[in-house]
């Protein structure tokens, strides 16, 4: 059934409401149905439409169904940090000194103090040794101290998820490159080493260690004897390649790589010691981040989970990422209406719940707030596909959303403008949290069926999308 024959049913059911046929709301859950079923989906899958500026809701299926929201989350969380933060908000990292440099050494202590930077990466931390080197330090002979405690420290942000999944690392008041480090190897795994690569950097990374052993499973292995610890199958690396790697000790990592970085300009650095509290101490470079707004809005395009959890947790000021959730999950209910389940600000974690109802009135409580009002901008573009599933770019329809995907999760929410000019508000999602259950953790990565079961849930959306773009 094509998405111009359930625009026809709707409009017909539309024309006949006073006669003896179906009643206009009976019509368009038939349609609604119709489209479910051709979905075929196992498990739940529910959602709500509404015009934007009255609230009046236009189509809805299950909208009070509880369902893990996934990335679509990271909505919540960015009207949440924008309220919490401000949209010129930075994210600042500092190289500080307890005594002046003279003659080209320094006396006291060096301290890389992190402020929570989620976009710090390897040419910003080289740029920044540089500027050390360009103020005259060569020699340090007090201790190299790193701060980290601006924000909590945890080793990963889910539990449930296989440990070489790149997307669930490590966070402290310091982060680099995503928490990530890049595994390189060549042919055979011949050669193979840890770097944490920049556009005009490429530090090599000793502090986490990797073995390549002759195994055919599992490809990796990974454990924390009080250092990180990779072994890798070599049967993995026939073809020369690289691959990200989670990071779970993130503050002792970027400490290694900026004492890499100043090595290269010719600043030697102490082994570095963690501190849980900054001593008096001068700046001798400060490094801001771009503001909250630009950051929020590649969080959104790309969602990355760390910036998410980062500018979450800078936004609550709580100590434990529990902690945090909870309050972001209160401030939701305060300010938005929404009555939700949180367990992290990306989105990671299965445990967290939401209606779709309550999300689709959530992002509508937003967009009325003057901190909200920008966040459709901030939304990444989607594309309308036709019938064939090709994009229909730069039609009549303007769609900005946040999309989702777990493990049998899939949802979508956002705006849209219809042809006629009216803006529309909506969620939708699917989820089946049993049958993701069910894998093994060693498979969650790419479990069985969740390509084609993600396929279809995504067709789902469009259909959907097609429907409420002619909805009158």
């Amino acid at each position: 059934m094509t998405a111009q024959t359930l625009t026809r049913r709707w409009v017909l059911a539309g024309l006949g409401a006073g006669l003896a046929a179906p009643s206009l709301a009976t019509a368009q859950n038939a349609t609604t149905a119709d489209l479910v079923a051709k979905a075929n989906l196992t498990g739940t899958t529910g959602f709500c439409v509404a015009d934007l500026a009255t609230g009046e809701i236009l189509d809805s299926f299950q909208p009070n169904a509880q369902v893990p929201p996934a990335s679509v989350i990271k909505a919540i969380t960015a009207l949440y940090a924008l309220d919490r933060l401000g949209p010129d908000h930075h994210f600042t990292t500092q190289v500080l000194a307890t005594e002046a440099v003279s003659a080209g050494t320094l006396a006291g202590d060096l301290i890389l103090s992190g402020g929570g930077d989620p976009t710090l990466d390897t040419d910003s931390l080289g740029d920044m040794a540089a500027a050390l080197a360009s103020s005259g330090l060569r020699r340090v002979t007090g201790r190299f101290l790193v701060y980290a405690d601006a924000l909590p420290t945890f080793a990963r942000i889910s539990d449930d998820l296989p440990a070489e999944a790149g997307y669930d690392p490590g966070l402290s008041g310091l982060s680099l490159n995503n928490n990530r480090v890049n595994l390189e190897w060549t042919k055979g795994g011949a050669t193979a080493r840890m770097t944490s690569p920049g556009l005009r950097y490429l530090p090599e990374v000793k502090g986490i260690k990797l073995a390549v052993v002759d195994r055919d499973t599992p490809v990796f292995t990974y454990s924390d004897q009080g250092s990180e610890s990779w072994t890798v199958s070599r049967a993995a690396m026939a073809k020369e390649g690289n691959r990200w790697l989670p990071v779970r000790h993130v503050a002792p990592y970027v400490a290694e790589v900026f004492s890499t970085l100043c090595a290269m300009q010719g600043i030697t650095l102490p082994a570095p010691q963690m501190i849980s509290a900054l001593p008096p101490a001068t700046p001798l470079v400060t490094w801001p981040s771009a503001s909250l707004s630009p950051i929020l809005q590649e969080m959104l395009k790309y969602s990355t989970n760390i910036t998410a959890e980062t500018v979450g947790l800078g936004a609550s000021g709580a100590r434990s990422l529990p902690e945090s959730a909870v309050a972001m999950q209160s401030w939701a209910q305060e300010t938005l209406g929404l009555s939700a389940s949180f367990v992290d600000h990306s989105g990671l974690g299965a445990a967290s719940r939401v209606t779709a109802k309550g999300m689709m009135r959530a992002l509508m409580a937003g967009a009325t707030r003057p901190s909200g009002a920008g966040l459709r901008a901030l939304l990444k573009e989607v594309s309308l596909k036709d019938e064939k599933g090709a994009p229909q770019i730069d039609g009549p329809v303007k769609i900005n959303a946040k999309s989702g995907t777990l493990n049998f999760v899939s949802g979508l929410a956002g705006f849209m403008t219809q042809p006629s000019g009216r803006d529309l508000v909506f969620a939708i999602f699917s989820a089946d949290p049993e049958r993701r259950e069910a894998v093994p953790v060693a498979e969650r990565e790419k479990p069985p069926g969740q390509k084609a079961w993600t396929g279809r849930a995504r067709v789902l959306q469009n259909g959907l999308l097609r429907r409420w773009a002619s909805l009158a």
